[in-house]
């Protein structure tokens, strides 16, 4: 594979429906698409392959085949190139380079989000995110591509971008305490943040992530209506978009949140799930559900690439209200994950 150069707007509005998007949105798209090149005889993709990828000929020929059988050929430029090669997951076809080619490769998902928005919108990358060129762009691109994003109906997604707040910060400045109840829901759309939580060993605090552009925080405490658990504090000079509390659970929280009842949660087990501890170690010690890991919500976020992301998680707790965070933690990260309704007190699972 050769080195990946950028992409004209003209060659993207050559395609379909990247053609149907407006200009500002085709830009922000274009910022994260290359155009790459590929020798003759190299496949691009195989048949029976779910790559996830919607992929344009721009220049040369390529061949489909089933087996040892070609079905077709297709050529940059002809009208049935206007459409992606072969569409479809899992893949039906394999697709092999006849000639030299160059072609570009969109995550589907994320394509498939930015023609929803760009189609159930009034309003363009631009308006949201209040100009800024290339870092403006940046952020939006960036959230769309999150799995979050995916799973919001597409009249929610339009008005979550209509009643964000707009908010300039400066380097060392906390926005968000520990302790402090939850308000608003953020999004860095400038600069960068730091994480942090105070322990009886480290009233510093504890330095558990760093943030950048795209990158959200301070849900935890509005799901479980409880008590900032960390700090964030610029690391830079920035800005940030922001959802107040209620606007979150209307938009954000309800699509992101799958509940389980004990029966439910038991069935998940038996073919795989498991359980998700999200209480602090001491209470853990305690008691525990058979074959439960111990993740407190606060490690959520450090300890999420511990996680198995093929395995469906049924996060637990005393109540339902730590679990109920930690479960939109993991949704939002593209996790199968659900929360135990009611938590192991209703459904008298504690100690004997």
């Amino acid at each position: 594979m050769a080195q990946e150069k950028p992409v004209e707007l003209d060659v993207l509005r050559s395609f379909s429906p990247l053609d149907g998007l407006k200009r500002e949105n085709l830009h922000a798209l274009s910022r994260k698409t290359r155009l790459q090149e590929m020798d003759a005889g190299r496949v691009l993709f195989k048949e029976g392959e779910s790559d996830k990828r919607t992929i344009y000929l721009v220049g040369g020929e390529v061949e489909l085949r089933t087996g040892d059988r070609t079905v077709s050929m297709l050529r940059a430029g002809m009208p049935e190139a206007r459409i992606a090669i072969a569409p479809g997951q899992p893949r039906r076809f394999t697709a092999c380079a006849l000639s030299d080619i160059t072609f570009i490769a969109i995550a589907s998902e994320l394509l498939d989000v930015m023609i929803t928005w760009d189609q159930t919108g009034s309003y363009e990358v631009s308006e949201i995110s209040g100009g800024g060129g290339a870092e403006a762009d940046d952020w939006m691109t960036v959230l769309l591509q999150t799995k979050a994003f995916h799973r919001i109906p597409p009249a929610n997604l339009q008005a979550l971008f209509m009643r964000m707040q707009h908010v300039t910060c400066r380097a060392g400045e906390m926005v968000i305490k520990q302790g402090d109840d939850g308000d608003y829901f953020y999004v860095i759309t400038k600069g960068s943040a730091v994480v942090t939580r105070e322990t009886p060993m480290n009233r510093d605090g504890l330095k558990l992530a760093e943030l950048g552009i795209g990158e959200s925080f301070g849900e935890e405490a509005l799901i479980s209506d409880a008590k900032r658990n960390a700090t964030i504090t610029m690391q830079t000079d920035g800005a940030l978009v922001r959802l107040g509390k209620e606007d979150f659970k209307e938009l954000l929280n309800e699509p992101l949140l799958h509940w389980a009842d004990l029966a439910h949660a038991r069935e998940l087990i038996g073919r795989g799930a498991k359980w998700l501890d999200v209480r602090l170690p001491s209470e853990f010690e305690t008691f525990h559900l058979d074959d439960a890991l111990n993740v407190p919500l606060y490690f959520i976020r450090l300890k999420v690439k511990t996680l198995d992301p093929k395995t469906p998680y049924i996060a637990v707790c005393d109540t339902g209200r730590r679990s109920s965070a930690a479960a939109f933690l993991l949704s939002e990260r593209g996790f199968d994950a659900y929360c135990l309704q009611g938590g192991m007190t209703a459904n008298k699972l504690g100690p004997e």
